[in-house]
């Protein structure tokens, strides 16, 4: 017997390298996330949870993969 094939759904969530305003360091951060994520040096708000996608206050560099 052959089994179908099914399709999974891809996700919509993903992790982000993101850096900092005040300091300029890195840090990989959740786009869903469901807790308030601070800087680890300089400990200023880098996102913050609304109930889906995460407001992001840092500048976006890439996609983690």
């Amino acid at each position: 017997m052959s089994k179908e094939r099914t399709l999974l759904p891809k996700s919509n969530s993903q992790f982000l390298y993101i850096q900092c305003i005040n300091c300029g360091s890195e840090q990989v951060v959740y786009t869903h996330t469901t807790a308030i994520i601070t800087c680890k040096t300089c400990k200023s708000l880098i996102a913050t949870p609304r109930g889906g996608k995460a407001i992001i206050k840092g500048v976006k560099i890439k996609k983690s993969r």
